[in-house]
């Protein structure tokens, strides 16, 4: 499959996946919360612990400053930065009650807070210019990302900074074919070691479609400065089946 331009893209993606946006995931993450993270590392071949460790490298949080971490899941980005830098004001938004209860779980069994708000991510209840940092892992190709990306750069500070990291559509169609073979391979595999449900195994379709109508790393990087963003860097990982990006909200004039 062959999907539209950029600027088309969203509204395909939401015409042809809606349905699943609205009414499955919620079922799907209640399914998966307990086990999320073990069943993302048996999936990525054991590759999961590295891609995180990439991502986090690409941050550099400052004392006391405010982060907000959208589609937290089981919190793992934000305990992974208080425990760099115990200063940090962490706000966690996402979803799923069932993820978020068991990254709060995480966060307090190691004496960490971390806010918890349950709620749209394509609406966030928080002020203009309020965060120095906002990161967003895994959960992009299930969201309008216009629309997300656009409320992002509303939340940060200028000179703050938006950190994202998820599965893309690679730009090469050889790597793309063989991708997609991994994919419908260890989907099953990894349901069935885990116990899945009829929620998350029914849904193996579409996470490699969701994949299949996605963006290149590339065409995220146009995304991000079409909306604003400046200093955008990306670092394609496996001939870009992972993508970190990172981006800024442009300073104020006169700001260092």
């Amino acid at each position: 499959m062959s999907p539209p331009p950029i600027a088309e893209r969203d509204a395909f993606r939401l015409q042809r996946f809606g349905n699943v946006w609205q009414e499955d995931l919620e079922d799907i993450f209640v399914d998966v919360a307990p086990y999320y993270d073990r069943a993302n590392y048996v999936a990525s071949l054991g590759l999961w612990g590295w891609f995180s460790r990439r991502f986090m490298a690409m941050m550099k949080p400052e004392p006391n400053q405010r982060v907000l971490d959208v589609c937290a899941g089981t919190n793992a980005v934000g305990i992974a930065l208080l425990k760099r830098e115990p200063t940090l004001e962490v706000h966690a938004i996402d979803r799923s009650r069932a993820m978020q209860a068991v990254g709060q779980r995480h966060a307090l069994e190691l004496g960490f807070h971390i806010g918890s708000t349950i709620g749209d991510v394509h609406v966030l209840p928080f002020p203009d210019n309020h965060f120095d940092m906002v990161t967003l892992q895994w959960a992009s190709r299930h969201l309008r990302v216009h629309d997300l990306f656009r409320e992002i750069h509303r939340v940060l500070k200028p000179g703050g900074h938006f950190h994202h990291c998820d599965m893309l559509r690679p730009g090469n169609p050889v790597i793309e074919k063989l991708y997609y073979v991994f994919l419908r391979a260890s989907l099953p595999i990894t349901g069935l070691l885990y116990g899945s449900g009829s929620a998350a195994m029914n849904a193996r379709k579409y996470f490699v479609e969701a994949i299949e109508a996605f963006y290149t790393s590339d065409e995220l990087s146009e995304v991000l400065r079409s909306l604003g963003y400046c200093d955008v860097e990306a670092q394609p990982l496996l001939a870009g089946m992972i993508g970190l990006h990172r981006a800024a909200k442009p300073a104020e004039p006169g700001q260092a």
